[in-house]
């Protein structure tokens, strides 16, 4: 422990599994009081348990606004103010593409992914604007916000948005001291991976270990991503050793973007998948 966040306050969504969890237990390591905002009631509430009197964990529905500016509200009466804002929670609904995608499953898309960190944005920088101090809002996008998607219409679209409100950000917020930033993963050894492409929950850690294994002869730094690598940017960007970064998209991808672009990498991710599913 550092205390590279010592004395700040930040919420997290979707801050119970995955990049979110790293990422809560990261912030607490580093000195900061977290409220996890996520719809996994027991996970949570273990978290909590294991972090007292550090972290605080509310059930939040991101789709909801209420809830959003709810959690908000807890992160100011149970730890006086509000810092740092990262808009974690996420992921992939519906899997179409753009000639079978239904308008409700768009919809449910955009929802989770979009809507929810406008709403974010909106409630942590009025929160922000009150108190006078700034702040800095950080955003999980996606490859997918970067570019083209293979199969994932919705996903990519609403990804694609992430980066606008970021931009938005920036011109409206900037003058309150209020900063914006995204981080874009590459593929994180995560549930969510296997969850994506179908994987039977019970053989989801044998997945991402096959995947792992795989890819050390076609990714760039020859390993997948951990959901540390990405808690890790987040930090920076909530530190104050990023004061004046705004409108910043961070690739954190191990060059998986660079070197495969959108198509021919997620190929060989579904191919992995395939193969997997074989055995």
């Amino acid at each position: 422990m550092t205390g590279r966040l010592s004395g700040k306050v930040a919420v997290i969504t979707g801050g119970a599994s995955g990049i979110g969890l790293a990422a809560s237990e990261l912030f607490v390591s580093e000195g900061a009081k977290v409220v996890v905002a996520d719809i996994s009631d027991e996970a949570g509430e273990k978290l909590q348990a294991r972090c007292e009197g550090s972290l605080v964990f509310q059930h939040t529905d991101v789709t909801e606004e209420g809830d959003i500016a709810a959690v908000v509200e807890t992160a100011v009466r149970e730890f006086g103010k509000l810092d740092v804002m990262y808009n974690n929670a996420g992921g992939s609904p519906d899997v179409h593409n753009l000639f079978e995608l239904g308008s409700a499953a768009f919809d449910k898309t955009i929802a989770l992914n979009t809507r929810a960190v406008v709403m974010g944005h909106k409630h942590a920088g009025l929160q922000f604007r009150k108190q006078g101090t700034g702040g800095s809002i950080v955003t999980t996008v996606s490859a997918a916000g970067m570019q083209g998607n293979a199969g994932e219409a919705a996903y990519a679209i609403a990804k694609h948005g992430v980066v606008g409100i970021i931009q938005q950000a920036v011109h409206e917020f900037g003058p309150h001291g209020i900063r914006s930033n995204g981080i874009s993963p590459g593929t994180i050894l995560t549930p969510l991976i296997g969850r994506t492409f179908g994987v039977a929950e019970d053989r989801i850690k044998d997945f991402n270990d096959f995947l792992d294994e795989r890819s050390a002869s076609w990714s760039p730094m020859r390993r997948l991503g951990r959901p540390i690598d990405i808690a890790e940017a987040a930090l920076w960007f909530a530190s104050d050793a990023s004061t004046w970064v705004t409108g910043t998209v961070l690739p954190v991808d191990g060059g998986q973007t660079s070197a495969f672009g959108g198509r021919k990498f997620a190929d060989i991710v579904i191919e992995a998948a395939e193969e997997f599913a074989k055995k």
